[in-house]
């Protein structure tokens, strides 16, 4: 298998202006998992239309059961997924006290547990990569790189996070930012 060149799981992937017209068109993704196998990460700033408990039949509190559904990317879009904060110094699966999960039973679990601000994030489908797809995109300059923290995970506002990230590294990007999306219409 195909050497992985540096590890992104605990990293944000964006938009770099490369990718108008698809899937991932100003997104911002979280890496969960990136090794000699694959990646696997998840769109954090772009929901459905549908709630958590549209989806799941378990027997979770109405607070989480009305919680936003995000579309997580365009692979297997009926996987569920969820992304949760863990309380204290807790080592995470991801990154320090975050936690990638699929488990109903663990969400149960973990729905019992969680007090506001809730710290969890669903997920329908995924962004994968196959070995060494996404180390050829990184060669290829198709994604730019930023530290992933909770508060950019568990964003009040998702839907300006690609923006509010790209306007924080500085003027060129700020450019990005401010461009229309359609260069014929301006």
């Amino acid at each position: 298998m195909d050497k992985v060149s540096k590890s992104l799981r605990g990293e944000l992937l964006l938009d770099g202006g490369g990718l108008a017209g698809s899937f991932f068109s100003h997104t911002v993704i979280l890496v969960c998992q990136h090794d000699a196998e694959g990646a696997f990460g998840l769109v954090l700033n772009r929901s459905s239309d549908k709630t958590v408990g549209d989806v799941i039949e378990a027997d979770l509190p109405d607070a989480i059961k009305s919680e936003t559904l995000y579309l997580g990317g365009p692979v297997q879009p009926s996987a569920l997924s969820y992304l949760h904060a863990l309380g204290g110094d807790q080592n995470g699966n991801v990154m320090d006290r975050l936690r990638l999960s699929h488990s109903v039973e663990e969400l149960e679990a973990v729905a019992d547990k969680l007090s506001p601000p809730q710290r969890l994030k669903m997920f329908a489908g995924y962004a994968g990569w196959a070995p060494g797809q996404l180390d050829d995109e990184m060669k290829r300059k198709s994604w730019l790189t930023h530290p992933a923290d909770c508060s950019l995970i568990f964003s009040a506002d998702p839907k300006k996070l690609w923006k509010q990230i790209l306007s924080g590294l500085g003027w060129r990007y700020k450019l990005l930012v401010e461009r229309p999306e359609d260069l014929s219409s301006n």
